[in-house]
């Protein structure tokens, strides 16, 4: 008898152990960072579902009554569940004392980067600990965040249409799950409609139809996608799926957002390359042309960075370690690639001051002379007049004089016309006079200024100055002109009978016994000069 008793009281004994311990797990105060989000989250589970208990992870005060912060409870767990936060219990910190603000010693634990103002708190002259005031004020500003638009009146009235679980989902799941398919697929199809159909349509009958081909076409399909993954990331968070799915589905929605996001706009550059193109074709300035295809591939660039950085973040990377990996890394290539980097920002300068244009002549120092053909990133091409080509990196052009011959209005014709010196005076003054009405008569000659003198006593020669300028828009021209305004000169010599000089010596006798003198004997009065170059003129 005594055994039965021995073996009825160890029973009792163990009963009453275990309700203590128990009711000693549903306790009111916790010492952790640990035990208080432990609290809250398992106490919101299914199986275990206490709202009472999972209330008690939050500080008590007077301004909240016992039901807010109950909502406020279910609406913390929402936010959680719907951002695809996962928290791993066997990474919550178990010290009493832990801290992640070092600067200011305040003991404190937040649960994600992406949420600082969700976070538990060591209350001050106490070692409890509990979410925080900040947290209990931000958890509907954070909760309407997480579900926009008025969904978060759906999260409240989905679970109430039935509680039945198939494959482990509840029904309003699954049937969720099959709403959004359908929807999804649904829109796909009417954008793809709109845009395909409709909007070509409308283009078709104003006649612009090609616009619609070139700029519409190529951005339907991402856009439409784009549309359709917002509108999921928007819903999914409402069903509310099992923590590991959720999460995972969250994060795909999130890194699909950016993705598809990144697509339109690189389609979108396109649009715009192809729009400025037009202009570009439209503008004098044939260095704009050479401009569009860098400015585009530079922009594609840049999207292609954003929008991949954008996915990482959304995926739930750190970006941080990453971009210090970048920023160590790029100053390293940068260092490796001064030379590229000036030409670079060369090629830039040479865009935004536009010191010459594709086609123009250009000259700079003693090697480089020729046509400029092609612009880019590192180098500019130029066409030399040997018909070789010159590639001048850009940062030497950037950082050099360069004489730009094709922005001249005006190309300038300079020559000495030397006479002889036993030319009478009467015949080079006709003379000058008759090349000033040649150069004035001229289609193509500058007519407001132009110096034709008798300049210069040269060692075999009296010179005459012919400084005139054409206006005609390349070389070719320039040497035609050059050409008719010479054969002129030459046939006014001829009618005139001056000779043109050459460096010679000449051993002159005055006299020879039977010759004639050899100084031209030249008797005609002025007037009748002027009358020779008015009857030269008239034919």
């Amino acid at each position: 008898m005594k055994k039965y008793l021995l073996i009825l009281s160890v029973l009792v004994f163990s009963s009453i152990h275990l309700f203590g311990q128990e009711e000693e797990f549903k306790k009111s105060v916790f010492g952790t960072p640990y035990e208080v989000i432990e609290n809250h989250l398992k106490y919101l589970q299914g199986e275990t579902y206490d709202l009472e208990q999972a209330t008690k992870s939050f500080v008590k005060t007077s301004l909240y009554t016992e039901k807010e912060l109950q909502k406020l409870a279910i609406e913390l767990k929402q936010i959680l569940d719907g951002s695809g936060s996962y928290v791993r219990l066997e990474d919550l910190p178990t010290d009493v004392n832990y801290t992640d603000d070092t600067t200011s010693r305040k003991f404190t634990y937040v649960l994600f980067e992406k949420f600082p103002d969700i976070y538990v708190q060591k209350m001050p002259g106490s070692n409890h600990w509990y979410y925080s005031m900040r947290t209990l004020a931000e958890i509907d500003r954070l909760h309407k965040q997480v579900y926009p638009y008025g969904t978060d009146k759906l999260l409240n009235q989905l679970p109430k249409l039935s509680s039945k679980k198939y494959f482990g989902f509840y029904l309003w799941q699954l049937i969720g799950i099959l709403v959004l398919i359908f929807v999804s697929f649904a829109l796909h199809k009417l954008l793809t409609y709109i845009f395909r159909h409709v909007l070509m349509r409308i283009l078709n009958k104003y006649g612009k139809l090609e616009i619609g081909k070139t700029f519409i076409l190529p951005v339907a399909k991402p856009f439409s996608m784009f549309v359709v993954i917002g509108i999921l990331g928007l819903f999914i968070p409402i069903i509310q799926l099992p923590a590991t799915l959720g999460r995972y589905s969250i994060l795909l929605l999130n890194g699909l957002v950016p993705f598809y996001a990144a697509i339109f706009f690189y389609k979108l550059v396109d649009v715009f390359g192809a729009y400025m193109m037009n202009l570009a074709h439209r503008s004098e300035n044939s260095l704009d042309e050479q401009l569009m295809p860098l400015v585009r591939k530079a922009l594609k660039t840049f999207v292609i960075l954003v929008g991949a950085l954008a996915v990482l973040k959304g995926l739930g990377t750190d970006l941080l370690p990453l971009l210090t990996g970048l920023s160590i890394g790029g100053l390293a290539f940068a260092l490796a690639a001064q030379d590229t980097l000036k030409n670079f920002f060369g090629s830039l300068m040479i865009f935004m001051d536009k010191p010459f244009h594709i086609g123009d002549w250009i000259t700079s120092g003693s090697d480089i002379d020729g046509t400029v053909e092609e612009v880019g990133f590192r180098s500019t091409r130029i066409r030399t007049f040997r018909d070789s080509v010159i590639y001048v990196p850009n940062h030497i052009l950037s950082n050099a004089s360069v004489d730009n011959h094709g922005l001249r209005k005006y190309r300038r014709f300079f020559t000495r016309l030397s006479v002889t010196y036993d030319t009478p005076t009467t015949s080079i003054e006709v003379f000058v006079k008759g090349i000033v009405k040649i150069v004035e008569a001229h289609p193509h000659t500058r007519k407001d200024y132009h110096n034709i003198f008798l300049n210069d006593y040269a060692a075999s020669s009296l010179d005459i100055m012919l400084y005139v300028f054409f206006e005609v828009p390349d070389w070719n021209a320039e040497l035609r002109c050059r050409q008719e305004i010479m054969l002129e000169v030459n046939n006014l010599a001829e009618h005139l009978g001056v000779r043109f000089a050459f460096p010679t010596q000449t051993l002159h006798v005055e006299t020879l016994p039977g010759q004639l003198s050899l100084t031209p004997q030249d008797s005609s009065t002025m007037s009748e000069k002027e009358k020779s170059l008015d009857e030269f003129f008239k034919k």
